[in-house]
């Protein structure tokens, strides 16, 4: 018995509007694509291309000054563990963080909420708040340098009207970190403009009826304003800690421009060895594999605020 084969069914051709739909999102999509790839070759070229690069060269004896390179194993890597200048910028870096961060936080969120309810004028307030972040570094430096001096400086004879013996800032290595950060607090405004702008979305109802349950400003500022801005503070306490972590400019202004002089170990942060080792010893072997522990570092710190600090942060979903 013979089978018949059935003819195969033919393809419906698609609507026209269908087509012309599908050539709009094709061209839509390479339209986007073309915009973005300057960030997309920036970003392979200068960021990734360097961490790849870094990465491979932390696995070498790398010599700028010589222009030598040669396999080294987990040499570098072992070495960090065996280097106690690495752990002791570790440990400066550790601490000057847990100091730094809390404060920034605090100091930042305290001006945003002056700037808050501030009525005539806020838009000069503003601006005046928000010029020391566009100081240049070295000049800030500068400054603090001769503001922060133990014998003649500004901040110590301000306390001395109030009979208090300041402390010797740049010298004494218990203040040193505590210089630094008060040096940061200064250009903390980035952080208070984020904070300013979740003060601003803040419903004004929600006092009006804590106003009328009896609630006073500092339950109020507790019971409503934290939780609502909790997702602008969870934003810049992970910003604020990958940058603690990263911190050199401030510190190197400050305490190792002038190689002439033996700089403090209390000053000596992880970037700032990172860069040493880099730029003045030229094992840039070594400073790769510093750059990559800096980073699991951050990674892992991060990843734990991401674990246990979205249990505290107010979405607008949680409603």
């Amino acid at each position: 018995m013979t089978q018949v084969v059935q003819p195969a069914a033919p393809r419906t051709a698609r609507p026209p509007q269908v087509l012309r739909k599908v050539r709009y999102n094709r061209r839509e999509a390479l339209a986007g694509y073309l915009f973005i790839s300057p960030w997309i070759v920036g970003f392979l070229v200068f960021t990734a291309g360097a961490m790849i690069t870094s990465l491979v060269i932390s696995f070498s004896h790398y010599n700028l000054a010589a222009n030598t390179i040669r396999p080294a194993g987990l040499d570098n890597f072992t070495g960090l563990v065996e280097d106690p200048r690495v752990m002791t910028a570790l440990g400066n870096t550790l601490f000057y963080a847990l100091l730094a961060v809390p404060l920034e936080i605090v100091f930042a969120l305290f001006l945003a909420t002056l700037l808050a309810n501030v009525g005539r004028g806020a838009g000069l307030f503003r601006t005046l708040f928000y010029l020391p972040r566009m100081t240049p570094v070295v000049a800030t430096a500068a400054i603090f340098f001769l503001l922060l001096n133990g014998n003649t400086g500004a901040v110590n004879d301000f306390l001395g009207t109030f009979g208090i013996q300041g402390p010797q800032w740049l010298v004494d290595p218990g203040w040193i970190k505590p210089s630094i950060v008060l040096m940061q607090l200064w250009a903390v405004s980035g952080t208070m403009v984020i904070f300013l702008a979740a003060l601003k979305n803040v419903p004004r109802e929600l006092y009006e009826v804590a106003s009328l349950d009896g609630a006073g400003r500092v339950r109020q500022f507790f019971s409503i304003t934290l939780p609502m801005i909790s997702g602008a503070m969870f934003f810049n306490v992970i910003v604020l800690t990958i940058a603690a972590f990263q911190v050199f400019d401030s510190a190197y202004l400050l305490f190792w421009r002038d190689q002439t002089n033996a700089s403090p170990e209390a000053s000596l942060f992880y970037a700032v060895y990172l860069f040493q080792k880099a730029f003045r010893q030229f094992d840039l072997g070594f400073a790769a594999a510093m750059a990559w522990l800096l980073f699991v570092i951050i990674l892992a710190v991060t990843a734990i605020q991401m674990r246990f600090g979205n249990r505290f942060v107010y979405y607008e979903a949680d409603r």
